[in-house]
């Protein structure tokens, strides 16, 4: 369902031009990064008070084209689902992390295209390292693509998908941790355990990971794409080897018991500054090894010649994921790369349906006939063919969605929740919250707002009452387990009280 409709023949062609594809080795290189449960106000780029410092994604922005309002699904797998298939929920069915609709999560790689399978058919190596959580597929399976991998995964999930019981093997020692992504992680790399130290921290790995597949490539003369879904800065807030103690995955709340209520308050804000430090922490150490991966670019003699695009799956954990609101769907999304005009940052919107596009396009890769992407390509936005990109882009947590022109924002429209207007609001040149004007019902706004519903009606249905997921198996044991969905819509409906900028009366 895109916006201007595929990419004429004349056009494919057009870009190709762009391309060094005379041979093997002069197609372009892709380095796809994603971030996990960060708002785009947490990176120094985006100019927000209170940002992480991060000077190599800032780089890449530089270099490149910082898109100021990119839309992604408001929870992981959704989002993942999304930025894999190039395809809305509304079509795949992946709507949130317990609502998968038409059996999407074993089908959703057979029923759509994974990116990196067509890519990698069109002869390209490729390899994913760090976060899955997308349908029930693994990366490595074939319906996905993925030649190479290095993975998180917990040692019963490596047991039961390898036969690798590292506990009763002596690989790894039998430790209660809170987690397994950050210090001492487990995880499994092209079919093997990874052996790790206490003292490893598993970003670092995986990091180590794919710069020696990119080093492998270039050697061979090999176009690849390396796509890392990192861990960082997804909770717990771990230390790092930067900041605090090994092994210091988790910051334990205070026991308040007993306290004066000075006393509790003071002990609560202490705790909240620590965590906030512990994020920024890992937001810092995530730029950090990208930078790593730039310098092996530049090392490698390809950094001229590959892509590099930085975004992240959702808002920032307990303040905007899972909202059905601005924040939970405003995520980064800055590029650069061979032919990608340095625009600096741009008005232009775009959201995760265009990656899938814009990946092939970056390959030379013709788009698949049989599925259509609910995308466009950013390619010739990027190159500077054209100077404009998308008129709407679009969003969504559950049965809650969000959609956006340049100057309005349609936010926490659910017939489901019992409110199929949303609220609707002028934003003009605004962002982040700030300066929005609630704009329901008022004439001088009713042609924009008839626009929104136009767009909305040519949608395929999205979890209204009369959805077939909730008379499906998955759906009747939703609703059997979310009987009051009153405290659910309270959440997904509105902003977190800190970020409550604007009216959300209803």
């Amino acid at each position: 369902m895109t916006q201007y409709g595929p990419l004429s023949a004349l056009m494919f062609a057009g870009l190709l031009t762009l391309l060094p594809t005379n041979s093997r080795a002069g197609r372009p290189n892709i380095v796809l990064i994603l971030a996990d449960d960060v708002s785009a106000d947490m990176f120094s780029c985006y100019g927000q008070p209170g940002t992480a410092k991060t000077p190599n994604i800032d780089r890449i922005a530089g270099e490149g084209i910082q898109f100021r309002t990119c839309f992604a699904p408001a929870i992981c797998g959704p989002s993942r689902a999304l930025l894999m298939t190039g395809v809305y929920g509304n079509r795949t069915g992946a709507f949130r992390n317990d609502m998968w609709a038409f059996d999407s999560r074993g089908t959703l790689f057979t029923a759509q295209h994974s990116w990196a399978k067509l890519i990698r058919d069109g002869g390209y190596k490729t390899a994913v390292a760090g976060k899955w959580h997308c349908s029930a597929k693994e990366p490595w399976e074939s319906e996905v693509g993925f030649d190479e991998y290095c993975m998180y995964e917990g040692p019963d999930k490596i047991k039961g998908h390898f036969g690798i019981d590292v506990i009763a093997s002596g690989l790894r020692k039998d430790v209660e941790l809170p987690d397994v992504r950050y210090w001492y992680s487990s995880m499994v790399q092209n079919g093997k355990y990874v052996e790790v130290t206490e003292n490893d921290f598993g970003p670092d790995q995986r990091c180590e990971f794919l710069m020696d597949f990119m080093e492998r490539k270039t050697k061979a003369s090999e176009p690849f794409v390396a796509y890392w879904p990192t861990v960082i800065p997804h909770g717990p807030y771990s230390t790092t080897p930067d900041a605090g103690a090994v092994m210091d995955i988790e910051l334990q709340k205070p026991d308040t018991s007993g306290m004066t209520r000075e006393e509790r308050k003071l002990a609560l804000d202490q705790y909240s500054q620590k965590q906030r430090q512990r994020f920024v922490n890992l937001i810092e150490y995530m730029d950090k090894l990208i930078g790593k991966l730039i310098v092996k670019a530049e090392e490698l003699g390809i950094y001229e010649n590959t892509y590099f695009i930085f975004c992240a799956d959702n808002g920032t954990a307990v303040t905007a994921k899972d909202r059905g609101v601005e924040r939970g769907v405003h995520v980064p999304y800055v590029v650069k790369g061979p032919g990608v005009k340095r625009r600096g940052i741009t008005s232009e919107l775009t959201d995760f349906a265009d990656i899938a596009p814009t990946l092939l396009d970056m390959a030379g890769v013709e788009h698949p006939a049989d599925v259509l992407f609910d995308g466009n390509s950013q390619l010739p936005f990027l190159t500077g063919q054209t100077d404009k990109h998308r008129q709407w882009i679009y969003a969504y947590t559950g049965p809650v969605q969000v959609l956006r022109t340049e100057n309005y924002l349609l936010e926490a429209r659910s017939p489901f929740y019992g409110k199929p207007d949303g609220r609707f609001y002028l934003t003009g040149d605004n962002r982040f919250g700030r300066g929005y004007e609630r704009v329901d019902d008022l004439p001088d706004h009713a042609e924009e707002r008839a626009r929104f519903e136009k767009i909305i009606r040519n949608l395929p249905s999205h979890l209204d009452h009369d959805h077939s997921f909730w008379t499906s198996k998955l759906g009747k044991r939703w609703l059997a387990q979310n009987s009051d969905i009153s405290e659910l819509a309270n959440k997904q409906l509105y902003n977190h009280p800190d970020y409550s900028f604007y009216d959300e009366n209803d």
